[in-house]
Parts: C-alpha cells; structure tokens; sequence
C-alpha cells in the first residue's frame, strides 16, 4: 500500500502529468478508489474513467511543453495530504494551485484541486 507521501507525488506526476492514455488509466486504477471523487473549479466528478477524462482533457487542450511541477513540500497527515504545483512551460507557469487528498486504504478516495485567486 502506498502512503500518502507517495500518493500526492503519483497523483501529479504519474497521472496529471502523464500523456500516454494507457498508462495514465493503468496507474489510476492502483491510485485510487474505485468511487474517487475529483473537485476542482469546473465542477465534481465522480469514479476513476471520470478522473482520466478530465487529466486527458487538461493534458489534451494545452502544448506539449507545459507540464506539473511541484511548488513546495508535501504536507502529510495520516490520511490527508497536500501539495502545491505550478502548471506550464518549463520555469514559465501559467497557473499555480494546490491538490489536497484524502486517503482511504492505501488509495486516494478524494481529490480537491484549488488555483490560486491571481489573475
């Protein structure tokens, strides 16, 4: 079972970060629950086919060479985490925000993304 340490770095490397469908939807089905529900400013989708067709829909509309880095430390409790992220070209970001998780037997259960209020 991964911890939640582990998690927060899966969920924006491996998955959000990810372009090749396949193995996006091989890793979203060791990472999260079957009933993940993913809340960001678009709205709440629930399940993991609805979690991979928002992450290949972001990765879809925006060029290649924007990607997900890590803008701060992981913040882990014992079964929530935190971690902030800057999302675009290399050194370049266009949007920064934070993924907080919740985790239920060793798999995220609940995924809350924020943006920062900056125009």
């Amino acid at each position: 079972m991964a911890d939640v340490r582990e998690l927060l770095g899966t969920n924006l490397h491996r998955v959000f970060n990810n372009r090749d469908a396949d193995a996006r939807r091989r890793v979203i089905a060791d990472t999260y629950t079957d009933d993940v529900t993913f809340t960001e400013p678009e709205g709440t989708v629930t399940g993991r086919a609805a979690l991979d067709e928002r992450a290949g829909a972001l990765l879809g509309r925006v060029p290649a060479t924007f990607e997900f880095a890590e803008d701060g430390p992981r913040y882990v409790g014992t079964s929530t985490g935190a971690l902030a992220w800057r999302f675009g070209p290399p050194g370049a970001p266009v949007v920064r925000g934070i993924d907080v998780i919740t985790v239920r037997d060793g798999r995220i259960s609940e995924l809350r993304t924020m943006l920062t209020g900056e125009d």
